[in-house]
């Protein structure tokens, strides 16, 4: 299309007011208007229920969409037209009147290691027994529980900037923390990072949608969902819209110890595959259920569908019993507040 056929001129986005929330957002704006410069793309912020709260832990709250609601509200009420998330904070069902549109270019999806300064220790296979590792995530907690049980976990919460100021005071417990790569990219804090981490070099599988920016539209605007397809990375969309898939099927949501690792491969007929790692794991580390499929996705039909079926196949390896459980100790755990 040479130009969006739409009498509207200006567009309003809305985001978190974090740094790093308003800097993914500024990402969008720059590209969209680089695409549509006729019209005009404005900015609006607030702070949501998950940036309020920094003292509980994440794995503790009984609510998934604390960094989406408040926006959605917005958007849905026509007071915002789109919404620009860190995709992995988006629970994977949305308001039946919203829905995510084509997604950007992927950042780096890895987590990392960030070391507190002065020390110098290399990756987290050098960290000392009974050191304190810094995470909120149940999903790291219960992948480190597996893969490194001489450590200790502590919850950290906060934007990057308050963790890496906790990890790096004086009188601080962490010995490191735990963060997604494509945070300390975007902020250019990259020389925070230790050792990027990966299924191979320390058996870590990163979120659903880590790295990725998920922009959410109402349904019914066809005119922003063609905006957003003239910016969308189609291997980004449907990568993420099968984990995505793979996540909601498991009904485990933003709580669930699901760790994921997908890449597009090459078959030995020269197609073109997404192949999908996943690992469900108990928060104690000692059960686990993994496995690792390939399937041609060409279209989000596809991606759903592949999403499935790694869903299956981990129900079937065993991950069922184990969020069940999670899911009865949760239970409890709140039958004792009330």
């Amino acid at each position: 299309m040479a130009s969006a056929p739409t009498a509207q001129k200006t567009f309003t986005i809305g985001t978190r007011s974090s740094k790093l929330a308003l800097f993914q957002t500024e990402q969008v704006q720059a590209a969209l208007k680089k695409a549509w410069p006729e019209y005009d793309f404005k900015i609006f912020s607030k702070e949501t229920a998950g940036d309020l709260n920094t003292t509980i832990a994440l794995r503790d709250f009984t609510t998934k969409n604390l960094w989406t609601e408040e926006l959605e509200e917005l958007m849905i009420a026509g007071q915002v037209d789109l919404i620009v998330h860190s995709l992995k904070d988006v629970p994977t069902l949305l308001p039946s009147s919203c829905v995510l549109g084509p997604m950007m270019p992927r950042e780096d999806n890895r987590d990392v290691l960030v070391v507190k300064q002065g020390l110098s220790y290399k990756s987290l296979a050098e960290i000392p027994a009974g050191s304190v590792v810094g995470t909120s995530s149940i999903r790291r907690t219960a992948q480190l529980a597996r893969k490194y049980p001489q450590l200790k976990i502590q919850d950290v919460r906060g934007n990057i900037g308050t963790r890496l100021a906790k990890l790096d005071a004086e009188d601080s417990p962490y010995t490191c923390i735990i963060l997604a790569a494509a945070g300390l990219l975007r902020l250019e804090l990259q020389d925070r990072i230790t050792q990027y981490l990966d299924s191979k070099n320390s058996g870590m599988l990163y979120a659903v949608g880590q790295g990725a920016l998920g922009i959410e539209i109402r349904k019914e605007d066809q005119i922003l969902h063609e905006m957003l397809s003239k910016i969308g990375h189609q291997d980004t969309t449907l990568a993420c819209l099968a984990e995505r898939s793979l996540l909601r099927t498991l009904e485990g949501g933003c709580s669930a110890p699901l760790g994921v690792e997908t890449e597009w491969v090459r078959t030995p007929e020269g197609a073109k595959n997404l192949q999908m790692r996943s690992v469900v794991v108990s928060v104690d580390g000692k059960e686990c259920a993994q496995v690792t499929l390939d399937a041609d996705v060409s279209s989000a039909a596809s991606a759903e569908a592949f999403g499935v079926t790694v869903a299956k196949a981990l129900v079937a390896d065993g991950a069922g019993a184990i969020l069940e459980a999670i899911q009865q100790e949760k239970v409890a755990k709140e039958n004792v507040s009330v």
